[in-house]
Formats: C-alpha cells, sequence, structure tokens
C-alpha cells in the first residue's frame, strides 16, 4: 500500500483517542486497530435472518446460546456499543446479507457500494467497524474526483434535470448525487479490516477536513457490522 493513503490516516490505541483526537489537514479517517478475540462466525449463524438487512439490538443478542468463544465475541460487541452510547452516539448492529440497490437513477447509482461520503445535518462523524463478512474501503481524496464534475456525467445530469438553471446544484445535492466519487485508475484503496473500529470525517460546512471517501463491499458472506 502505497503512502498516499496514509496520508489521511491517524492510527490510534484506544476509544478515548479515537473519540478525541481532531482531524487535521488531509488526515480524516481514524483507526482503532485491533485483533479481537472470540468466535464472530457463531454469532453471525445463530442470528435469525428477518431481511437483508436484520437490525440487532442488544437484548436479542443477550438471547442467543452461545460457546465460550461465541460469547467473548458478544461481550466485545457489547461493549463496543456501551461506549459508543456512553459518548454520545447511536451505534446499531446490522447483520447484511445486501444493501439496496440504486436501480433507478439512468446516470449513476447513488448506493452505497459506490465510493461516496456521508453528509449529516449535524457536525458529527461515521463509526464503524466489521467484525465478520468483508469490510469497507476507503481511498485518498487525491486519487477520486466528484462524479458531478466529470464533464460527461455533468451533461447527462443536466440532460436529466428539468427545472431552472438555478435550482440545478439544489438537485445534485437532493438526490444525492453531489456524494458520489468516481476512482482514479491508480487509485489505492484500503480495506478497513476486520475489528477495527474507525471514524470517518463526514461531508459538512463545520468540519475543516475533506469527507473520507469510502464505499461498502460486494457481500460474499453475511456481513456482522456496527455503525453510527
Amino acid at each position: 500500500m502505497g503512502q498516499s493513503i496514509e496520508k489521511h490516516i491517524i492510527r490510534v490505541s484506544n476509544f478515548q483517542n479515537l473519540v478525541n483526537t481532531t482531524f487535521e489537514g488531509e488526515k480524516n479517517a481514524i483507526c482503532w486497530k485491533r485483533d479481537l478475540a472470540g468466535n464472530f462466525s457463531e454469532i453471525v449463524e445463530k442470528i435469525t435472518v428477518k431481511d437483508n438487512i436484520t437490525v440487532i439490538d442488544e437484548d436479542y443478542l443477550l438471547s442467543l446460546q452461545l460457546s465460550k468463544e461465541g460469547n467473548l465475541a458478544r461481550e466485545i460487541i457489547l461493549n463496543d456499543l456501551q461506549l459508543l452510547t456512553d459518548f454520545g452516539a447511536d451505534p446499531v448492529l446490522n447483520l447484511i446479507q445486501s444493501y439496496e440497490r440504486d436501480e433507478e437513477n439512468s446516470v449513476f447509482p447513488t448506493d452505497v457500494y459506490s465510493y461516496h461520503v456521508d453528509r449529516s445535518p449535524l457536525p458529527t462523524d461515521t463509526f464503524l467497524c466489521t467484525y465478520y463478512g468483508d469490510p469497507s474501503e476507503i481511498i485518498p481524496n487525491s486519487q477520486a474526483i466528484q462524479k458531478i464534475l466529470i464533464p460527461e456525467i455533468r451533461q447527462q445530469l443536466l440532460n436529466l434535470f428539468e427545472g431552472e438553471s438555478e435550482d440545478f446544484e439544489s438537485f445534485l445535492k437532493d438526490n444525492f448525487f453531489d456524494l458520489h466519487y468516481q476512482a482514479a485508475p491508480e487509485a489505492e484503496p484500503l480495506s478497513l479490516g476486520l475489528g477495527n473500529l474507525w471514524r470517518l470525517a463526514i461531508d459538512h460546512p463545520e468540519l475543516q477536513v475533506p469527507p473520507c471517501v469510502h464505499r461498502a463491499p460486494i457481500e460474499n458472506t453475511p456481513r456482522l457490522l456496527l455503525i453510527c
């Protein structure tokens, strides 16, 4: 892996540093690297799948009959949920078979499998940890371009747009077109890995760093993901 992606990452060794470290300059991703013990696959196998995305609350997680190794994995997840909740976040544990695909937009899809940045009305951050399955990946901002800035794509969007020219930028934002990026041919994506807890910068005018460009993986297996 080249040095370009590392220019965007701050690496820390505990939760307090994860939440208290300030993004600055080009650094828009913070990683608490962890090698987690426990059998997370056992948890995945015991969950009753209800939909493409099954939300797992704490009571349901506690109700699972698990081995010693499975219980160790469960305790790690419960502790992560508590840490984030105490911090003031609203973490959710999901078992993902697949995300919904955007098959309606004729220009380009705006689902999470596309490189994108997150946006929030509040100056917050995205936290995520993959315990099992394929993790998300990020790319350097210097190796991605906003799709709406690519001339041929912008022209297609103009052709799709029906309205006054002064409303075009609002149209792009309302339909989330402005959140999506195209990776350069030389882009070097970095897998976020298993067990690592990440904090990613989002798109918000009060934040002083560029938002982190990332995407979800195509699921080869169910994915156990904590996100908020």
